[in-house]
């Protein structure tokens, strides 16, 4: 009973009365998994802490009926430290970057534990609410000068990663060895017990075929540096988990691409067919080849238009292409229809609450969600049990 008042109340505190956008859209909340308010990551490449803690947030209000808001920057102030010394073990060959993966924040769970914003708020100066000072670019440019200043020289000395901790816990303070909360003193590890988390419940689950399927591997795009393990299946059976999960109260942590036309800023993802632009928007041929990408997407967006249909070579000629890449991460949390009875995945964004006509909330066709799915990361218990027995779980 007080998981569904929470659920209610959190949709009613993100959903919109879609009758008054003014998209063309009109949407119907199917189901509904109750999540945490929604952050905003601003000027920050940590789109990937941020949903994946959205995530566990969501966990936790799943089996503890409690809402908790945990410290993004102290999950990328431990993962960009193991990241920089990966590529100093390779002599800097892979880039180093602010980028991540979902399982970083479980790996970060497992090793360091996690804590609550309030004991670690992350960024020292600047990133309020109205701030336009690009805080974390500058983060990142200075640890990566620092790392390219190791570059060429024949031997480097114990304490480097000392001076690149520094750079961190300058920008982001330092993480906490010990903290209080509720009254009650833990350290990042008993936190994680207390919250009753544990990094054996979740897997990650992806579809291409230049892997054997119901077999795991590690997908080969730049942000899965740790070289996570992940379930590879059929796409049906990708979109199975999706639904299976939602319809029985689990979220999903969502790494996917958001380079196309129909990702819009306004909250709509979608797989219009732009090549037969003219028929779809009316416009006479002529015109719909002189628009820009801007006024194709906002044409491609404005109402429900028919998608491409989706097939499993779609996807991988994308992935292959590098046309489908790893740019972002979200959180799926429930499923809705359009007016005309088409199926929407519902989305948690980190862009804040007035960065969509939706409060934050993105609504994500079932063709998008197809086409552009990198990896979903997810309680193995959210799998249809014959799945599960494919994979070999229990």
């Amino acid at each position: 009973m007080l998981l569904s008042i929470i659920a209610a109340l959190m949709l009613d505190s993100a959903a919109v009365d879609t009758a008054k956008v003014d998209s063309g859209f009109v949407f119907t909340t199917v189901d509904s998994v109750a999540i945490t308010p929604v952050k905003d990551q601003h000027r920050s490449s940590t789109c990937w802490a941020f949903s994946t803690l959205g995530f566990l947030e969501s966990e936790v209000l799943r089996t503890k009926g409690k809402e908790i808001d945990l410290s993004e920057m102290f999950v990328v102030s431990k993962t960009m430290i193991d990241r920089a010394t990966y590529c100093v073990r390779l002599y800097n060959e892979p880039h180093f970057a602010p980028g991540g993966s979902a399982y970083d924040v479980i790996y970060c769970m497992s090793h360091y534990g996690l804590v609550p914003q309030e004991a670690m708020p992350g960024i020292r100066y600047g990133w309020t609410k109205n701030d336009t000072l690009p805080v974390h670019a500058e983060l990142d440019r200075v640890a990566g000068g620092y790392l390219n200043g190791l570059n060429g020289l024949k031997k480097i000395s114990p304490v480097w990663k000392e001076g690149l901790q520094a750079i961190y816990d300058t920008y982001l303070g330092k993480c906490p060895e010990e903290f209080e909360y509720e009254g009650k003193k833990y350290t990042p590890k008993s936190f994680v017990q207390m919250l009753g988390l544990n990094e054996d419940d979740y897997v990650s689950i992806t579809s291409y075929t230049h892997h054997p399927f119901y077999e795991k591997f590690a997908l080969e795009v730049p942000d899965n540096w740790r070289m996570d393990q992940m379930y590879n299946v059929p796409m049906e059976d990708m979109m199975r988990i999706i639904d299976n999960a939602i319809e029985h109260g689990y979220t999903l942590a969502w790494g996917a691409d958001v380079s196309e036309l129909g990702f819009t800023r306004k909250g709509i993802s979608v797989v219009p067919d732009e090549d037969n632009g003219a028929d779809l928007t009316g416009s006479d041929m002529a015109k719909w080849v002189g628009m820009s990408n801007d006024e194709k997407k906002s044409k491609l967006t404005e109402k429900p238009l028919p998608e491409k249909t989706i097939t499993q070579q779609m996807r991988q000629d994308a992935f292959d292409s590098w046309e489908t890449t790893d740019d972002h991460g979200m959180q799926i949390f429930g499923t809705a229809k359009d007016q005309n009875g088409k199926k929407y995945y519902m989305i948690k964004n980190s862009w804040g609450a007035i960065r969509s006509d939706y409060k934050g909330i993105w609504y994500v066709s079932e063709a998008f969600m197809q086409y552009k799915t990198n990896d979903i990361l997810v309680h193995k218990d959210a799998l249809p049990k014959d799945i599960r027995k494919k994979l070999g779980l229990r």
